[in-house]
């Protein structure tokens, strides 16, 4: 079996692989697969590295049985008959992605998507969600001190750098300390005390957030304790503030207020929001969730346009919105950025949006490919779960059908296409195509 890797071409700054090098060794040692390696400016991995491993570097992929990806794939890129494996975005009907479905069902083509490869109990198995995480939060406090300056708040936080700026994870670290140490000694000016950011979600890119934020000098509290702040609860300058949202904090019930997890993954439309109550007592609000259309939004444009029409001293300066669905659970998020220009600011007053930091309304983060700024590092994670998943394609018939294919149980529930076919758990998308 030939194994090809695509180069990436989503944008200038997508250099992430989903095999290393050193992990390409290990699948060739230990199975019988061939590697060929699309040359790349801007991968993290140089093409050298590739070749001194002994991998062959070549434009074409067409005696590949297996292309992988990262990113999707531009549809007239695609060659038939392939297993392809990337991430699709296209199991929410994503429109901007129907074409790229709709021509790999015509090119007769098997699509495997990262997204869907779960355990026994749904939990993903391989994923970037950590570094989206890490990432978002860094340029998150990038941006936010930005923000803060250009209204004359000099803060600790516009000693933060954009994440590419920084050598590694581990010079962001080193740095974010030295922010720390100035927040614990000199504290943060009285404009924004209490400080507060809060997380949606407490998954793998939640996690990742948290990591990051959690090097400041940081205190915990409950939801119910922000209304206490200044109040009951005794505030300090030389702390920030952080308060996790779990779904029982942001959904109750339309009818009695009550709530259910269970049902409410079950059954989404009994439930309404409840998370704007929170909002103007947060300054920085970082969306980790999962949302697609069944949901109810935490974030309406109308609740933002009622709120500044009532005053303009809004506390909420920004939304790093990482899980990133446009007009999804943060319904002002209206267009992806990417890493060069990577917000805007949402006016709900006259709903429109102005790029960069500056004027009146919230700061949107809304970059969707948030890892690619930790290319290396976000790379060796991901490559190291891949490594064991792929030997599972080895004795895939595709002579037969899907169901006696020979799938391994994994990796056939994130089939969404089976040579040009829709599989039956993603049927569907049909309506979307």
């Amino acid at each position: 079996m030939v194994i090809g890797i695509r180069r990436e071409d989503k944008n200038r700054w997508e250099g992430r692989v989903p095999l290393t090098p050193e992990d390409i060794v290990y699948l060739k040692k230990n199975y019988s697969l061939r590697f060929v390696v699309q040359p790349s400016e801007i991968r993290a991995f140089r093409d050298d590295e590739y070749r001194e491993k002994g991998v062959t570097v070549d434009e074409d992929l067409s005696k590949c049985d297996v292309i992988l990806g990262v990113k999707e794939i531009p549809p007239e890129l695609l060659l038939p008959d392939k297993i392809y494996v990337f991430f699709s975005h296209t199991i929410k009907g994503q429109r901007y992605n129907m074409p790229m479905l709709r021509r790999l069902m015509e090119l007769r083509d098997t699509l495997i998507d990262y997204e869907r490869i779960v355990d026994n109990k749904g939990k993903r198995l391989i994923f970037f969600g950590r570094f989206a995480g890490i990432v978002g939060m860094v340029d998150s406090l990038w941006l936010l001190g930005k923000r803060l300056a250009a209204s004359d708040i000099l803060t600790p936080f516009r000693m933060i750098k954009h994440t590419i700026e920084y050598k590694d994870l581990n010079d962001i670290r080193s740095h974010l300390f030295e922010v720390a140490g100035y927040i614990r000694r000199d504290g943060l000016p009285d404009e924004i005390v209490p400080f507060v950011t809060g997380f949606t979600g407490y998954g793998n890119v939640s996690r990742g957030a948290q990591e990051i934020y959690d090097i400041l000098p940081v205190i915990e509290i409950e939801p119910e304790e922000l209304f206490k702040l200044g109040k009951e609860v005794r505030i300090s300058r030389n702390h920030v503030y952080k308060v996790v949202f779990k779904e029982k904090d942001m959904f109750a019930r339309k009818d009695d207020d009550r709530f259910s997890l269970e049902e409410y993954y079950n059954h989404p439309e009994r439930y309404k929001s409840i998370f704007e109550k929170y909002l103007p007592l947060l300054d920085l609000l970082v969306n980790c969730i999962y949302w697609d259309e069944r949901y109810p939004r935490i974030v309406t444009k109308k609740f933002l346009k009622e709120t500044f029409m009532k005053s303009r001293l809004f506390k909420l300066q920004l939304i790093g919105d990482i899980s990133c669905d446009v007009n999804g659970s943060i319904e002002c998020n209206v267009k992806t950025t990417d890493v060069g220009n990577p917000a805007y600011v949402y006016d709900p007053l006259q709903d429109t949006i102005q790029d960069g930091i500056e004027g009146r309304g919230v700061v949107v983060l809304a970059v969707d490919n948030l890892p690619c700024e930790l290319s290396r590092e976000s790379s060796i994670f991901f490559s190291s779960v891949l490594k064991k998943l792929l030997p599972g394609l080895l004795n895939v018939d595709l002579n037969s059908d899907f169901e006696n294919a020979g799938l391994p149980e994994e990796l056939k529930e994130a089939t969404i296409v089976y040579k040009g076919a829709l599989t039956p758990e993603y049927e569907y998308l049909k309506q979307y195509i």
